[in-house]
């Protein structure tokens, strides 16, 4: 009997791997993963790329509602873990004052921004081996007041729009804006219709930064550009009511919570 405990026990311990994460598994969170080297890993059945040394990614959406189902596959092993997502409350915004055309654009504008989003959709679909990711990241603007949090419900000149994804940092026009983390520009464009002076970092895996109302950009798309480097100023371009910086976070098309890895509180 004590023979057939200890093979039971043998059996489960070879077929379960070590595996960790950073970060709660809440909405809008970036999670960071670790398993053993060599390991496959499939979030919710989509199997997601890891580093040599057993690094992964993934991100949950603002209103996610379901369990996060993590696969592990190892010398023909099989590991489930199931993580509940945790609701979060979002705050209600309210933005008088705007001029109409930047609440409701108008129709001349729509294949200008169908185009523009395009861009930035195909920029936050990059699946580079980049390893950034695994990096902390750092506060893009100094001595900045938090003007706008992650999933808070815009409502512009009384009507309710898409919930903000973004944290926005206020700051003088020109004051200077530094890399967050390590990254190749995946876009670099002056003067979008919504986002005004916008840059996207690629930083591998699926992981992506978003900077946005810029006055000036100092980089250009291909470059690489370390973390701390000064990308650019603030400005309020676009879609904007005044100086400052809206930086998004995303895992592919899932928008996070920039604040998570920046270790601030919302």
């Amino acid at each position: 009997m004590r023979f057939l405990i200890s093979l039971i026990f043998v059996l489960i311990t070879t077929s379960s791997f070590a595996v960790i994460f950073e970060n709660k598994f809440v909405q809008g969170s970036f999670i960071l993963g670790k398993a053993e080297p060599g390991s496959e890993v499939f979030i919710d059945k989509k199997k997601v790329k890891v580093t040599s040394d057993g690094y992964f990614v993934f991100g949950l959406g603002r209103d996610r509602k379901y369990d996060v189902v993590i696969t592990l596959l190892k010398d023909g092993n099989k590991q489930k873990i199931v993580k509940k997502v945790q609701k979060r409350k979002y705050n209600i915004q309210r933005i008088d004052g705007l001029e109409e055309k930047k609440v409701t654009p108008p129709e001349e504008v729509y294949e200008r921004i169908k185009k523009e989003n395009k861009w930035i959709s195909e920029a936050r679909a990059v699946d580079s081996d980049l390893i950034f990711f695994t990096k902390k990241f750092t506060i893009p603007v100094e001595n900045a007041i938090i003007s706008g949090v992650y999933g808070s419900q815009r409502i512009l000149n009384g009507k309710p729009k898409w919930p903000h994804y973004g944290l926005d940092f206020a700051a003088e026009e020109g004051t200077k804006i530094k890399a967050m983390l390590d990254g190749i520009v995946t876009l670099a464009e002056p003067d979008l219709f919504y986002t005004g002076g916008t840059l996207i970092f690629d930083h591998g895996h699926g992981i992506s930064t978003l900077y946005m109302h810029m006055k000036k950009i100092l980089v250009k798309n291909g470059q690489k550009v370390k973390q701390g480097d000064i990308i650019g100023t603030v400005g309020s371009t676009g879609r904007a009511t005044g100086a400052h910086l809206d930086v998004r976070l995303n895992w592919f098309q899932t928008r996070l919570d920039p604040a998570i890895v920046l270790d601030l509180k919302n």
